[in-house]
């Protein structure tokens, strides 16, 4: 009787097994590999999607919290304005009280100019229509001038004091700068409560020239100092807010100071406020 040899197709089948088994193996792994590429794939997609549809929808609260703003903030002085001299017209005054109405007038339309003026560069940075047309310009006397318009503004309920160094000159579009000034000191007077002070300093140091302003209002929460330079940023909802405003000045005072080689940043002020500082490289 022929006696068979049962040990090479007993190895040739656990090799083949085990050939099986690491083919089997490997497909699965790869497999799995592109489950998990495919699912990250997803969710960065879903994650994008979710960001552009919150940024979407955050803009378009922006927007129509502007929109409320803004109608509001040009209602206001018209009709003050208007009730100023309607009450001159139809009402003998004394020349004190007259001057008083022609201020106050003078002032709102002052503050109606600034509110066009912001709206109308807004819209020429966002279609790059703007050209900022640099020259020398007495940058202390200038804000001097600006401080001293608020000063004189009757009722005015706060002060800004000064401190600033004489004759530091800047080559800058001298409209633009005024613009940057004003939406400083109008946000910096926006949150500070009657009776308080806004501080003014201008000075340089070395090849820098420094403007700050600093109030005594609420101050800034750390998460927001990012967002309060974006476009129609407010924090808030716009029909509960009491302080008035379009969300367009601090993100033009940005957007100027980087046209004029600063920098704009803002800072607790001690014991409370904001100090808003610009720093203009020459």
């Amino acid at each position: 009787m022929e006696i068979v040899d049962l040990k090479y197709p007993v190895e040739d089948a656990i090799r083949e097994k085990e050939n099986l088994e690491s083919k089997l193996y490997s497909r699965y792994w790869m497999i799995a590999g592109e489950g998990i590429v495919f699912l990250s794939l997803l969710s960065w997609v879903t994650y994008q999607t979710v960001k552009s549809i919150r940024k979407e929808m955050e803009l378009a609260r922006m927007q129509k919290n502007f929109l409320l703003s803004i109608t509001h903030e040009f209602k206001s002085p018209l009709a003050s304005i208007k009730l100023y001299l309607q009450t001159i017209q139809k009402h003998q005054l004394d020349r004190v009280k007259e001057h008083e109405f022609i201020t106050k007038a003078i002032s709102d339309t002052e503050r109606l100019d600034t509110l066009v003026e912001n709206t109308l560069l807004a819209n020429q940075i966002d279609h790059k229509g703007y050209s900022f047309n640099l020259e020398e310009i007495n940058f202390s006397a200038l804000i001097r001038l600006v401080a001293q318009k608020y000063n004189s503004i009757p009722d005015f309920q706060q002060r800004i004091q000064t401190t600033i160094e004489d004759d530091i000159f800047i080559n800058a579009d001298k409209l633009a700068l005024t613009l940057m000034i004003n939406n400083l000191i109008e946000n910096a007077l926006k949150y500070s409560p009657p009776g308080t002070e806004i501080y003014a300093e201008l000075k340089k140091e070395g090849d820098k020239i420094i403007l700050k302003v600093a109030d005594q209002g609420r101050g800034v929460a750390a998460n927001e100092r990012r967002k309060i330079f974006k476009k129609f940023y407010r924090s808030g909802d716009e029909q509960t807010r009491n302080t008035k405003g379009t969300g367009l000045g601090l993100f033009l005072a940005q957007h100027i100071a980087r046209n004029h080689n600063g920098k704009i940043s803002v800072s607790d002020n001690m014991p409370q406020g904001s100090v808003f500082k610009v720093t203009f490289s020459r």
